[in-house]
């Protein structure tokens, strides 16, 4: 079985300082043994911790659509950011990645996509995620359950994590897949187990994102550099 954090970022997103080394001796010491690495509007990231990671690694971006984030999961390639959803979607599809739903009903984030844009592309949509560990109230993550549940989507989880030590206090278990498509048989099979990051927790992320954003202006670590261990 796998424990597979499908929302996790690293130093490619701007509010994040978390290199590959890191990412990587932080789920061996917390056996977290898969990965969907979904950097906002990045994927070099991704495909970096893959080449280096001794487990699975997803190739995943979270873009930032028109009206919202719509994750792509199975990537090959960057997703422009600021297109419409449908446009984004039918990018990640022609790549034949999957469309996930990143905190759904999060009232506290600004970034959740629009309940109408759902609405509109939930025909093509492959995963909801039902628990992020972001997201501040439990009944914002009943009520993306309830979607998936409506709609018979599986349900995703991750712990969202922009520090080293939030990486695996949401994760799925599942049975081991070989592409996409078994991904998903998987995950209908899962177990999502989690709990909200601590208030400590989401200060020190909110210091290191605002300190990532200064490092990153100021070109202190080029992506490039990021990338090593």
């Amino acid at each position: 079985m796998l424990k597979a954090d499908l929302h996790i970022h690293t130093v490619y997103s701007p509010d994040c300082l978390s290199s590959p080394g890191q990412i990587v001796a932080r789920c061996l010491k917390v056996g977290i043994n898969c990965l969907a690495v979904t950097d906002h509007n990045a994927v070099a990231g991704a495909q970096g911790l893959k080449r280096i990671a001794p487990f699975t690694v997803i190739v995943g971006e979270e873009v930032l659509t028109a009206e919202g984030e719509i994750i792509g999961l199975f990537l090959e390639r960057l997703v422009p950011k600021h297109l419409s959803p449908e446009e984004t979607v039918a990018r990640i599809k022609e790549q034949g990645g999957l469309v996930c739903i990143p905190h759904p009903c999060d009232r506290f984030r600004r970034s959740p996509l629009r309940p109408q844009a759902l609405e509109r592309i939930l025909p093509s949509v492959d995963v909801i995620e039902v628990f992020n560990s972001r997201t501040w109230l439990l009944r914002d993550s009943a009520r993306a359950k309830q979607i998936a549940a409506s709609h018979g989507l599986p349900g995703g989880a991750g712990s969202d994590a922009h520090t080293i030590d939030e990486i695996g206090t949401s994760y799925v278990e599942l049975p081991e897949f070989d592409n996409a498509l078994h991904f998903l048989g998987s995950l209908r099979r899962g177990h999502v187990t989690g709990h909200r990051a601590k208030t400590v927790a989401r200060l020190a992320a909110y210091f290191q994102g605002a300190r990532a954003r200064v490092v990153k202006r100021m070109g202190g670590r080029s992506n490039r550099s990021c990338l090593l261990p």
